[in-house]
């Protein structure tokens, strides 16, 4: 029942510092035994990241805010709309690439034959 009340209030955000601090406390053990100071530096990245991400979502729930007047929510919900409505993707502002396979690459030349001596 904990998990489940758990999982209600998650977010799709990216990890934060225990996560982050997590990874570098491995990898800084790896690197010579300096866990303490790869959890340091994991914790600063994780919540650098997780800044960047609220600050767009803000950005885009201001963009949502200016083509829908009056709309009802928070930040991360009308910043889910807006990404829904342009066809962007969380952590990028600009839509995403087309869904349409990749052209063939173009037949290479055939090599000259070689001549005989």
């Amino acid at each position: 029942m904990l998990s489940s009340a758990l999982a209600v209030g998650a977010h799709a955000e990216p990890g934060g510092c225990l996560k982050y601090g997590a990874a570098g406390a491995v990898g800084g053990h790896l690197a010579d035994h300096h866990s303490v100071l790869g959890a340091t530096a994991g914790c600063v990245v994780g919540m650098y990241k997780r800044h960047e991400y609220r600050k767009e979502a803000r950005m885009k729930a201001h963009l949502y805010d200016q083509e829908h007047p009056g709309a009802k929510g928070s930040y991360e919900q009308k910043a889910t709309a807006y990404d829904v409505e342009h066809s962007t993707t969380p952590g990028a502002m600009t839509p995403s690439e087309p869904s349409h396979p990749a052209q063939p690459p173009a037949p290479a030349a055939a090599p000259a034959p070689a001549e005989h001596l």
